[in-house]
């Protein structure tokens, strides 16, 4: 039985002068955002896209504070890889957990992993484990940067730099939606930002354990997350306005 070819980090073919340009442009836009608005936060998963925020927001010296959704449901790697980033950057991520009143509601519900029964079933997982908490921490914030790209689905291929969350009331930033996924990786490479371990190991985007798989060669980037289902969505429900 041969063993399947999964995704590994693309080559970039930016040159120094471009890839400096680019670092430039990002840095600029994280300052006018915090020169535009008084509490800005960064909702980072610790993957790719959101270790290159992560880094520019320390290089840029903005101070936007950083905050986590711990699930509950996520990859050891992933648990950790929050550790190693506050070591290399010195600070301090914050944690948003979800209510045990919350989770245990969708398993009464559903199952603990009723998610794999359909798309009303994980939207309520997600809602539970993340878009809940992640409206917890945003409160009070006039703004949040995300680390999502035009290129990474159908679903994004009209994302702007600025937009205004409905659903919160609150400006939402893509510093990096003009940014193709070998940019991502030739800034990794550039500045030496810390590798998510899953990187590694074929998976390109990375959520909670359970509904996240390595992705072979030539598949859609984000074809690992929630595989099972047969949609062009692969979205939790974070960056829908309802």
């Amino acid at each position: 039985m041969t063993t399947p070819d999964f995704w590994s980090i693309p080559e970039s073919t930016l040159s120094p002068t471009q890839l400096a340009e680019k670092t430039a442009v990002l840095k600029e836009r994280l300052v006018d955002i915090t020169s535009r608005f008084s509490d800005v936060r960064f909702a980072t998963s610790l993957a790719a896209e959101d270790m290159v925020i992560t880094d520019a927001i320390a290089q840029s010296k903005t101070n936007i504070p950083l905050f986590t959704l711990a699930t509950g449901r996520l990859h050891q790697e992933t648990i950790d890889m929050a550790k190693i980033t506050e070591n290399h950057y010195g600070v301090v991520i914050a944690k948003a957990y979800p209510t045990e009143e919350d989770v245990q509601a969708f398993i009464d519900q559903y199952g603990m992993n009723g998610f794999y029964d359909g798309e009303e079933a994980k939207k309520a997982c997600c809602s539970a484990r993340k878009i809940k908490p992640l409206n917890q921490a945003l409160l009070g914030a006039d703004a949040w940067l995300t680390g999502q790209r035009r290129e990474q689905s159908t679903t994004r291929v009209e994302l702007n730099f600025e937009e205004h969350d409905d659903a919160r009331g609150i400006a939402k930033f893509n510093p990096l939606f003009d940014w193709t996924e070998a940019d991502v990786w030739a800034y990794i490479r550039q500045e030496n930002v810390p590798i998510h371990p899953l990187h590694l190991k074929g998976y390109p985007s990375i959520g909670c354990e359970p509904c996240t798989r390595q992705v072979k060669k030539g598949e859609d980037i984000r074809a690992g997350r929630w595989w099972w289902l047969q949609s062009d969505s692969k979205e939790c429900g974070l960056h829908v306005n309802q």
